[in-house]
């Protein structure tokens, strides 16, 4: 049996997780949470990693009952993510490989998405989409590797959606801004029309984010909609926007399967508009809840452990990160 420990911190997320031979032994994993109307910058959530990074490591070492002993391989997040937080896990990462005599993986964030969802959902060979604060994409594995078929060509779907939570709404960041948009559009009823911006297999959030910021106080203040329809409004246009796209590329590939992951992919309003769309395809979808969609632990470990047994491994002197790591730059050796 292979065991692998992952370190995961290229946002506000930080994690711990231990897979063996596709078993989650172990995910834990702490946020940090800004004041209302505030992101957080890549210093101050760098250093909200390092007060409790060894504290999330032993718990994952005592819900999974392993000694460093048990582990075979010590993976953590290469990048893409804000350049601070990346350095502290590496660091970490580093330090326990070297401690234990273990060797030591550099892993791609958006492949441990993609692992960790065909892993927990079974999906065989399903078209991909990745959607979260930092990354939006439409996915499918062709000859070793995984083929970028349509993205964001400005910000992604995740930072629209807590760009306007934060500056339009003043919605909490607890749990998070785009949890809590979900929850509010659900008491929306009205629907305000915003710009939809397709351009070929690729999405641009960055006008509809401009323009509904210019009149969300002006709409708000005269009465001529709530927030919550705000809410209801944003989330319909965004999320038709990824449907098509995701539809475009499933035709394309002849798919019967999506898979959508990232944080983004939580949200249960964008399943069921998927959901809709592969039934009248005769397709299926796949998705996972909030323990698995959100940047964690365990999909390092799941990547790395495919990583691992395929005979990849990252020296030490090549260890670092990168604040820009495509998907398709990946080989993906583990895969037929």
């Amino acid at each position: 049996m292979t065991v692998v420990i992952g370190f995961e911190g290229s946002a506000n997320k930080i994690g711990v997780g231990i897979v063996r031979d596709g078993e989650v032994l172990a995910n834990p994993r702490r946020t940090y949470i800004t004041p209302p109307g505030q992101g957080f910058l890549p210093s101050e959530t760098s250093k909200h990693h390092r007060g409790v990074i060894l504290t999330v490591l032993r718990e994952a070492l005592q819900q999974a009952a392993l000694k460093p002993a048990d582990i075979d391989c010590v993976a953590y997040t290469k990048g893409p993510g804000m350049g601070a937080p990346l350095v502290t896990v590496a660091i970490v990462a580093r330090t326990v490989a070297q401690l234990w005599r273990k060797p030591l993986l550099g892993v791609n964030h958006c492949i441990g998405h993609i692992e960790m969802g065909r892993l927990i959902t079974h999906a065989n060979n399903p078209t991909v989409l990745y959607v979260s604060g930092g990354n939006t994409q439409v996915i499918a594995y062709s000859e070793k590797r995984y083929r970028i078929f349509g993205e964001t060509i400005d910000i992604a779907v995740g930072n629209c959606l807590d760009r306007f939570a934060r500056c339009s709404v003043q919605i909490s960041n607890d749990p998070s801004p785009g949890y809590n948009i979900e929850q509010m559009a659900k008491k929306g009823s009205q629907y305000v029309e915003l710009p939809y911006t397709v351009k070929g297999m690729d999405v641009s959030f960055s006008g509809i984010l401009s323009y509904i910021e210019e009149v969300a106080h002006k709409m708000l203040g005269s009465g001529q909609c709530t927030a919550e329809d705000l809410c209801f409004s944003l989330q319909e246009t965004l999320f038709a926007m990824l449907v098509e796209i995701t539809e475009r590329a499933m035709a394309h590939c002849s798919s019967q399967e999506v898979l959508i992951v990232g944080g983004v992919g939580c949200n249960l309003r964008l399943q069921e508009m998927m959901r809709i769309m592969c039934m009248e395809r005769g397709a299926k979808v796949f998705a996972t809840d909030e323990r698995f969609c959100v940047d964690n632990g365990a999909m390092i470990a799941q990547a790395g452990w495919e990583m691992f047994r395929a005979g990849q491994l990252t020296d030490l002197a090549d260890s670092w990160i990168t604040q820009r790591y495509r998907t398709d730059e990946v080989e993906v050796t583990w895969r037929d």
